[in-house]
């Protein structure tokens, strides 16, 4: 065993679970492939400054749960505890919002390091696939996210899951409300950390999962009472476009994310089989962050969604992901064919066939156990004098049926068994 082991709270993708993330990451992606959505990539760590401007000062996720760094040159910076701030940080430093086209659509996929107590579906460090949609105060865009998301869950087979929808109001209105909130709070007997959060920002204690401050929140003033005319019908046209995709909602009142930048539509993912890390992802619509870290207005929404727990929730459901052996053609080469049998998988792998080999001079019982190993359709065995006959012995590894086949003919003919 070796002397290091990975670090608490995280952990190692290793095969055949690793497939799973990849196909988990795949399915994810694609309908934002298909949408007018580019691919980006953000450095794992970021300027402090970044986060704590964008994600908030009074979010857990700032004020605990960054791990932050100062280099010998004096700068002060965190790995990313999350994919928004990064994203938008890069799409104005490329100046991609003076392109033309608006909104700037853009996903991610990457990992991200929060210092948390470690348990089932909460790491220290984590796999995210995002989208981002920059520029553009649209409630088609807030819908599309949300269907774009929900295809990607019922693509991978997901039945389970439940999207909660909320409004956070905005600039306007939201003042008024955070007034009525405060007030509340202040009657109540909460922890020194609770009250502090509750004057930075008191709609994050709405977000606290103790019992013995939910008991407390009974009666307090609901944001849905206090929503401008405009806020209103934007949260009522982006649940009426949901509805006409016919995706399933719930609407939840005390839904407000982790996070100080939302604004308006805010959403998240929960999947009852994961207990009480139930969230899968979400997301929201954040029109005031450029100008926080210093960009010019631009309205946007976009959402995260949890690889871990995602694959969590699979496993939770019992769904067993169709995914493709590594290798379709599995060779064993026997005696002197080795050279010939090497040339034959690069021309293999040349022609777009998946194909491995066995490696290590073993004989046909060994070779033969390392090709059912594999999960490979189709053995190509090669002894001497199969060489000298200028053929290979093809075996189809699920009917258990093999044929001599010329070496010329061999990348044809396994492309028309494939196909």
């Amino acid at each position: 065993m070796s002397t290091f082991q990975a670090p608490k709270g995280t952990y190692d993708l290793l095969p055949p679970r690793s497939a799973t993330f990849l196909a988990v990451r795949e399915a994810i992606s694609g309908p934002l492939r298909n949408s007018g959505y580019g691919y980006v990539e953000t450095p794992g760590f970021e300027n402090v400054e970044l986060f704590s401007r964008g994600v908030g000062e009074s979010t857990d996720i700032v004020s605990k749960e960054m791990y932050t760094l100062t280099t010998k040159g004096g700068d002060k910076l965190a790995l990313r505890p999350e994919g928004t701030a990064s994203v938008l940080r890069a799409a104005l430093q490329g100046n991609l919002h003076k392109a033309g086209l608006l909104p700037v659509k853009l996903w991610y996929s990457g990992s991200y390091y929060r210092y948390e107590r470690a348990q089932a579906g909460r790491y220290r460090h984590f796999s995210q696939v995002g989208a981002e949609a920059i520029g553009a105060e649209d409630p088609a865009l807030d819908a599309e996210l949300i269907i774009l998301a929900d295809q990607a869950y019922r693509s991978l087979g997901l039945r389970n899951f439940r999207i909660l929808l909320n409004s956070l109001g905005d600039k306007e209105c939201r003042p008024v409300y955070r007034e009525a909130l405060q007030s509340f709070l202040r009657g109540l007997d909460l922890d020194e950390d609770t009250v502090r959060r509750a004057e930075i920002n008191p709609l994050r204690v709405l977000d606290d999962k103790r019992e013995s401050v939910q008991k407390q929140l009974v009666g307090a003033p609901m944001l849905r009472d206090y929503l401008c005319d405009a806020c209103k019908a934007y949260h009522e046209e982006v649940r009426a476009l949901i509805t006409a995709a016919g995706v399933a909602f719930e609407d939840d009142e005390k839904l407000v994310r982790g996070l100080d930048y939302y604004t308006r539509t805010t959403f998240e993912f929960v999947h009852d089989g994961l207990g009480s890390q139930s969230a899968v992802g979400g997301g929201g619509r954040y029109d005031g962050l450029s100008e926080m870290i210093g960009g010019p207005a631009l309205p946007s929404v976009g959402w995260a969604l949890g690889v871990d727990r995602t694959v969590l929730a699979l496993e939770a459901e019992g769904v067993e992901l169709d995914i493709p052996a590594s290798a379709a053609v599995f060779a064993i080469a026997l005696g002197e064919s080795k050279p010939a049998v090497f040339g034959l998988v690069t021309e293999l792998r040349r022609a777009g066939v998946a194909a491995d080999m066995s490696y290590g001079g073993k004989g046909l019982k060994g070779a033969m156990k390392d090709a059912n190993r594999s999960g490979a359709r189709f053995a190509i065995v090669v002894g001497e004098r199969d060489l000298a006959e200028g053929v290979v012995q093809l075996k189809d590894m699920e009917s258990g049926e093999q044929a001599a086949v010329a070496v010329a003919d061999v990348v044809a003919e396994v492309r028309a068994r494939l196909a």
